[in-house]
């Protein structure tokens, strides 16, 4: 059970540094999604003169896009992480861990902000993980 919470001052903190990561990673989401899926001028155009039909070009493209793909997932995913501690701010549970309600080290909420469990608690998650 929880002893004690972040103070009013961590939580002002937290959320700001929370604000700033979700800003900066939005950006860059934007960014993955232009670049796998937005078409340039040339596309819109139907200039075709710039695309290869080389099977290995093509299959670079893909790649490419498939790489571009998983990495606004893997941002999505975190953005989603953000908000939920964001979320956890407000309802006052924030920095205590999900699985003991014990407070989370700050030097951790440092590291991860968005982080729902201490380290001993996210080692036996992974563990858990690992057996399944």
């Amino acid at each position: 059970m929880a002893t004690k919470k972040l103070g009013k001052r961590d939580l002002e903190y937290f959320k700001k540094k929370l604000l700033y990561i979700r800003e900066k990673i939005a950006g860059d989401l934007q960014h993955l999604e232009e670049a796998s899926l937005n078409k340039s001028q040339k596309d819109a155009a139907g200039d075709l003169s710039g695309y290869s039909f080389h099977m290995a070009d093509v299959a670079t493209d893909n790649f490419d896009t498939e790489v571009h793909l998983g990495l606004a997932s893997n941002t999505q995913n975190l953005l989603n992480e953000i908000d939920d501690a964001l979320k956890r701010i407000e309802e006052g549970v924030y920095g205590l861990c999900e699985r003991y309600e014990t407070l989370i080290p700050k030097p951790r909420l440092e590291v991860m902000p968005y982080t729902r469990y201490c380290i001993e608690a996210q080692q036996e998650i992974e563990n858990e993980e690992k057996q399944l």
